[in-house]
């Protein structure tokens, strides 16, 4: 396996990684922010009120987003799989 084929490989597996986190993580960031901007606004300091919203909003992004997921993976395995012998030089 050359040094090219090694950074290759793990740029893709990072952005892939980053390509199934993102939604998620892009969610839970603006469901918080906006929980939080309404407890300023509204003087409520429960910390416990943020995780159902965030909770739901994953669930509802997890669900959402699961088909391209699943064949974003397929994808990205069947590219690895087919990379194999180029690692063996």
């Amino acid at each position: 396996m050359t040094i090219e084929l090694a950074v290759e490989l793990l740029r893709l597996t990072f952005s892939q990684a980053l390509a199934m986190v993102l939604p998620l993580l892009l969610t839970i960031l603006s469901v918080g922010v906006t929980i939080s901007l309404a407890q300023s606004v509204t003087s409520i300091q429960e910390q416990t009120l943020t995780f159902v919203p965030k909770l739901i909003a994953a669930s509802m992004v997890f669900l959402a987003t699961a088909y391209w997921s699943i064949q974003s993976i397929m994808t990205f395995t069947t590219l690895m799989f087919e990379r194999i012998p180029d690692m063996a030089n």
